[in-house]
């Protein structure tokens, strides 16, 4: 199926590694011309040579506004348009139980959870999208319908995000397209916690029978991004093999 990506340009946050690099892939091999942030610049062109020869790798941290600019100003410089910002960047320093946190590490998640998406997006409208279109992917998360211990500051940050998903759907189109993929457990270091002592277990109470692994959220993102996803706009695509129903066994 040709998703209608060749010769856009895409910017990925938090891509070095993980979801963000396999989206990064994903788009690329749709034919896109990708940008890959990460915090250090080193690790974004080290990504960005993984990915292949119409990537590029820019550093830039989420919440500090001058990078972000000068990021998505580089992008329209060496590929002339942002036509999909995937906002996959985030953080879960708060992990723990909600009577011990520390403001410090609870604004930290809010900041680069919730602001992060919120400040790229204004970016990219003002200095792209605004004029010419495009498409908005948020990474959520599947916490952000369920209750866990240890995650409630995680979780919470992610509902937010499902609900401005939605409110700038209504409020950037019809020109600018925004949804966001809710993955359940993947593997990936960010999710460790949740899976790396007892996959088995994980997987045996899925409908499918594994965890989730970064291309199945790649893959996800890029019909998401794509033109044969031009009538979908507010919506959060849950991609958890079924965990939320468990195994039925």
């Amino acid at each position: 199926m040709d998703l209608g990506l060749a010769g856009k340009t895409a910017v990925v946050t938090g891509a070095s590694r993980g979801i963000g690099l396999a989206i990064a892939r994903a788009l690329h091999d749709e034919g896109a011309n990708v940008v890959l942030t990460a915090r250090k610049e080193e690790d974004a062109e080290s990504a960005a040579r993984e990915v292949g020869e119409r990537a590029i790798g820019i550093g830039a941290h989420v919440v500090d506004e001058a990078a972000s600019r000068t990021c998505l100003e580089r992008t329209l410089e060496r590929f002339g348009s942002i036509d999909v910002l995937v906002n996959n960047a985030g953080t879960n320093p708060a992990f723990g139980s909600l009577v011990q946190q520390e403001h410090s590490r609870f604004a930290k998640t809010l900041d680069v959870n919730l602001w992060g998406p919120t400040l790229w997006t204004q970016l990219a409208h003002e200095l792209w999208m605004g004029e010419h279109g495009g498409s908005v992917v948020h990474t959520a998360s599947l916490g952000a319908f369920a209750v866990g211990p240890n995650l409630a500051v995680y979780h919470a940050s992610k509902a937010a995000l499902v609900h401005l998903t939605r409110h700038q759907a209504q409020e950037l189109g019809p020109g600018i397209r925004v949804n966001a993929v809710a993955p359940g457990v993947v593997r990936t270091r960010l999710a460790e916690e949740l899976w790396k002592e007892h996959e088995e277990a994980v997987a045996a109470n899925t409908p499918l029978r594994r965890i989730g692994e970064p291309e199945d959220i790649g893959s996800a993102v890029a019909f998401l991004a794509g033109t044969t996803a031009s009538w979908i706009t507010g919506e959060t695509l849950v991609i958890d093999g079924g965990q939320r129903w468990g195994s039925g066994r």
